[in-house]
Formats: C-alpha cells, sequence, structure tokens
C-alpha cells in the first residue's frame, strides 16, 4: 500500500503504517465525506481508498447499511471460494461481515496448507457508526464487536496480506472497544488547508471558469478560505459559473461565513466585527494588555502568549462586546459555540469533535464560549446525565490544554459565575489570564459610559450637559443598563419632542438598576476573586479582594 504521489497526509500515515506492519485496521474518522483533489478530478473519499490508495489491492470489498455488501474490485479471485455467491451477497451487516470472516479465513487454511495466497483483500466499513454504534446493546452489536476486534489482532486475519478501513464521521460515535482499541490506528482526516484547497480550486477553475476573474490568485482565495470543505467549495464555484458571478476578494469573509456556518449544522456562529478595543469604554489597562498580547500574536513570540482568557463579571457589563472588539482588533476568525449539547447518546461529544476539527482547520483563531459555567461540563456530574456533563468536561479540557494550540488557538470564556467553572479549566495552562468586567465606580464614569452610548443613538448631548447631569448619575451602572437608560431617554425624546438633556434628565429620576443590588454584589466579588491581577479592577473594588469567597 504505498502511498500516492501527493497523497494527502492521513494517506501517508495510513499506508506506512500498513507497509511497516504496525496495523492492519484502521479507523477514519472527521472531514470523511469530503472531495480530494487527485490529478484533474475530485472524487470523494471512499473513491480514492478503492482507486488510489488501495490500487495494489486484488479484492477489494465494502460494506454500507444502504448498498451492503459490495465487491469494488476482484471478483473473480472472491468467486474462487466455494461460499461464494456473487448473485446473493449478503446486505445485513452481521451476516456481511460474517460472510467476509468466512472468506478470510478460507485464505488462511489456504496458507496453512502451504498454498500461495495471492489475494490480498481490502475492507472498506462506511457508516462504521451505524454498524456499530457507540450506544449499541444486544446479541448481534456484540457479534459484530467480536468479530470486527478480531479483523484487528487475531489469525488467521493478522496473518493475511489483509487490511480493514473502518470509516465514520466522529470517533466517539463508534463502539468504545473497537474505536479504542490497541490494535486498531485511529487517523484523523482533518478540513483541508490552504495548499488543498489551492489544487482543488485549480481543478475548478478548469472546469467552471465563469466562476473565476482571469487574474484570480488562487493561492491567495485558498488561504481566505480556510475551513471551508472542498465539497461546499465546489458546489459554490458551480453555482458562481452557471450565474456567471466571478468570486471576488471584498465577498470572501461572508463567503466563508455562510460555509461554515452551512457545514458545521449550526454548532458555531462566526463572529464578524468591524469594532476595535477604541470602542470598549473604559478598563485602559485591560486594553493595554489586550493589546501587548496582539503585538505578541501578530509576532510569532509565543512564549508569553495566554492559552485562554476568562471574561467575568455581573451581567450586563459587556463580555461579549469585548469580544466584538477584540475579534476586530485582532483580524482574525471568532469562532461562537453554539449549544452543541443533544439528547442523544454520542451526539454531543460528535458535536465537540466536528467543533474541533473545524477550529484546528482555521489556523489561527479565537474560540468564544459564552455562559461558560453552563456549558463547559463538570467533572463529577453524577448520575443525573448519565455522565453526559463529565464526558464533555474531559475533551474540552484536553483541547484546552493541548500546548500545540498556543499561538493557533485563543480560548475566551464568559461568565457571571466563574465560581461554576471547574478549577481545573481556569488554571494556568488553560485559561492564563482572568479579567474581571465590572459596572461603573464613580459618577463621572458612569456619564462617559453614557455619554459613548448615547453618540451611537444619535442622542445629541453636549459635553456641558452630561458634566451637569453627573451628580445625578448612578453609580454600579453596567454597560447594559446603561444602554437601557439610553434607549428610554431616546425614545423620550422622540415621543415627548423633549430635547436630550431634559429626556435623560426624566429618566434619572426614580432610576432603579435592573439587577438586584444583593446580586450584582455577590456576582462583583467573585469577578474581583477571580482576577489575575489587581491592576484591572478599578481601586473602590479592590476591597472585595480581601473578602471571605462568597457563599
Amino acid at each position: 500500500m504505498p502511498a500516492p504521489q501527493g497523497a494527502p497526509a492521513w494517506a501517508s500515515e495510513l499506508a506506512l503504517a500498513y507497509e511497516s506492519g504496525a496495523h492492519g485496521q484502521f479507523i477514519l474518522y472527521g472531514n470523511v465525506h469530503d472531495r480530494v483533489a487527485v490529478g484533474g478530478r475530485l472524487i470523494n473519499l471512499a473513491g480514492y481508498l478503492e482507486n488510489d490508495l488501495l490500487a495494489g489491492f486484488k479484492v477489494v470489498l465494502s460494506y454500507d447499511l444502504g448498498n451492503g455488501l459490495t465487491i469494488e474490485r476482484g471478483g473473480e479471485l472472491f468467486e474462487k471460494w466455494g461460499g461464494a455467491n456473487l448473485k446473493a451477497l449478503p446486505r445485513e451487516p452481521l451476516a456481511a461481515i460474517q460472510h467476509i470472516s468466512r472468506y478470510l479465513r478460507y485464505l488462511g487454511n489456504l496458507r496453512a496448507l502451504g498454498r500461495e495466497v495471492q489475494e490480498n483483500v481490502a475492507v472498506i466499513l462506511r457508516g462504521a457508526d451505524d454498524v456499530v454504534p457507540a450506544d449499541g446493546t444486544g446479541y448481534e452489536h456484540g457479534s459484530l464487536t467480536s468479530v470486527l476486534r478480531d479483523w484487528a489482532s487475531e489469525a488467521p486475519f493478522s496473518e493475511l496480506p489483509f487490511t480493514s478501513i473502518l470509516i465514520a464521521d466522529n470517533l466517539n460515535d463508534i463502539e468504545r472497544q473497537i474505536a479504542y482499541s490497541a490494535h486498531a490506528s485511529r487517523i484523523r482526516v482533518p478540513l483541508p488547508d490552504a495548499p488543498a484547497l489551492e489544487r482543488a480550486l485549480a481543478i475548478l477553475k478548469v472546469q467552471e471558469p465563469k466562476a473565476f476573474a482571469d487574474a484570480a490568485d488562487l493561492s491567495q482565495l485558498a488561504a481566505a478560505l480556510i475551513g471551508v470543505t472542498v465539497a461546499a467549495l465546489e458546489s459554490l464555484v458551480k453555482v458562481r459559473d452557471h450565474s456567471g458571478q466571478a468570486l471576488g476578494t471584498a465577498d470572501l469573509t461572508r463567503i466563508k461565513k455562510d460555509l461554515v456556518e452551512r457545514d458545521s449544522a449550526g454548532l458555531v456562529e462566526f463572529i464578524e466585527s468591524r469594532r476595535t478595543l477604541d470602542d470598549y469604554a473604559g478598563q485602559d489597562a485591560l486594553k493595554q494588555w489586550l493589546r501587548q498580547d496582539l503585538v505578541l500574536w501578530r509576532a510569532g513570540d509565543l512564549k508569553a502568549l495566554p492559552m485562554g482568557y476568562l471574561l467575568c463579571g455581573p451581567v450586563g457589563t459587556g463580555k461579549t462586546f469585548l469580544v466584538e472588539c477584540l475579534a476586530g482588533e485582532a483580524g482574525v476568525p471568532v469562532v461562537k459555540l453554539k449549544n452543541f449539547r443533544d439528547r442523544w447518546v454520542g451526539s454531543s461529544e460528535g458535536n465537540l469533535e466536528k467543533i474541533f476539527r473545524l477550529v484546528r482547520a482555521l489556523g489561527r483563531c479565537m474560540v468564544f464560549i459564552d455562559e461558560a459555567d453552563q456549558s463547559l461540563g463538570r467533572r463529577d456530574s453524577g448520575s443525573g446525565d448519565s455522565g453526559l456533563s463529565g464526558r464533555l468536561y474531559s475533551m474540552i479540557a484536553q483541547e484546552m490544554a493541548d500546548t500545540t494550540n498556543r499561538g493557533r488557538v485563543l480560548w475566551l470564556l464568559a461568565s457571571s459565575r466563574p465560581d461554576l467553572i471547574e478549577v481545573d479549566l481556569k488554571r494556568p495552562g488553560r485559561v492564563d489570564v482572568k479579567v474581571p468586567l465590572l459596572p461603573t465606580s464613580t459618577q463621572a464614569e458612569s456619564t462617559a459610559l453614557v455619554g459613548v452610548l448615547a453618540k451611537r443613538y444619535g442622542l445629541a448631548l453636549t459635553d456641558a450637559q452630561l458634566a451637569k447631569l453627573t451628580p445625578r448619575m448612578p453609580t454600579l451602572l453596567t454597560a447594559g443598563a446603561a444602554e437601557a437608560l439610553v434607549v428610554k431617554a431616546y425614545r423620550r425624546s422622540r415621543t415627548e419632542n423633549v430635547g436630550a438633556d431634559a429626556a435623560l434628565d426624566a429618566c434619572l429620576t426614580g432610576y432603579q438598576n435592573p439587577v438586584p443590588a444583593d446580586v450584582l454584589e455577590f456576582q462583583m466579588r467573585i469577578a474581583v476573586r477571580e482576577a489575575t491581577d489587581l491592576a484591572f479592577v478599578p481601586p473602590a473594588f479592590h476591597k472585595y479582594a480581601a473578602q471571605p469567597a462568597p457563599t
């Protein structure tokens, strides 16, 4: 099984493991439904395996639930076996797997009798997660598991020129005794990198020329579309060619966002932002720190670059807004994790696998997890969710601690209850910088915040008018509360035809903070105690650092 020239890295890894005798069974997972650029054509993964990687095998069999057992190559050799009946190949999984095993035992018997066995056999099992799912039970599931495990390590299978390749979307969707067997090699098929996309674009440019400008820079297009599958790219190019609309650099960001969100089945959302840290009011020490980290990131000086940030503070303090500003300042993709939890056994873990696959493909990016105390799971979740929370916690903790991601992936966690996040997830090496985002501590800060938001809403307030209202401004004003106050003033000015200063003055009469005072103080104390550096905390709130932990 020599790897063809120009083979993808995963194919070369598989070929090396087989040729060296290290493994005979392989589990391919990840981006297994994509297309591969081979020569001047794009083919699916199964076709690439059958016709290119397994070109030297005389007998190639395949199985999936829809088509049953199929002889892809070597039917005349297979027919020599007395048990062969090419007109009635089994369709049910157990019968098909046992049928293949009997054929292999026949070849093993010939070898034991001293007969030369010329047939080298490969079996491709598509949809292995449907045949032996992780949540499978019952006699037939156990029988399938037993046979497939035997293929990997037991005689006569291990003594024959035989390989079995199991294909699934997610490793965690396959029966664990098979997926994590010491005798099987697990090979992740990643999303295409820039060179792979460039090769695909070169083929598509020949096939669909009207989708490309004459002077299109394919390497630039490929670099801009990292994270997109070849299959999605092919569909896009065909539509563009049919409509005569060439791909342009101006719409690449939108195209990538649409394609990636579609391929990820709604598990992630791309945050696009034209804001910068200049749009974030206050927190000068924090903004300086973040900008220093971005300078290190751009320069490739990664030794002091954090693996992740924890943004904590009361509700409404602008944690998500800060992420948007940081995204615009950094100029890198920001992926927001949506609800990846699923009610079906194994689905949540599979969803996380898909997300991690995308993150790895994007290269330099940020991953934003809002409400992290709810999303990240618990080390010990009890029996209420059948251990799901613990499994998710383990997967996320492992990914966040992967030191090869330093400088490639920056984790951004946001929570108003950081005390509910597992301590291990907040430790240095996963989250190196913990930042408290707090309400205003003085009336002057409240005035500055209201002034910034008033400009955004077109509420005309002069500096003199704001200064006059400062003594009436409430403290402990969050960004959310300040925005609500400005919106109320804007509404009053429009509906009652009064000046902006009079409208705001009227709204300040009888003002009450939308967050109860005890809740606000509780969340502030937690945030201050979590802070990596008291330089991030206004002096008025330093007192919370020395107080006992809230209960």
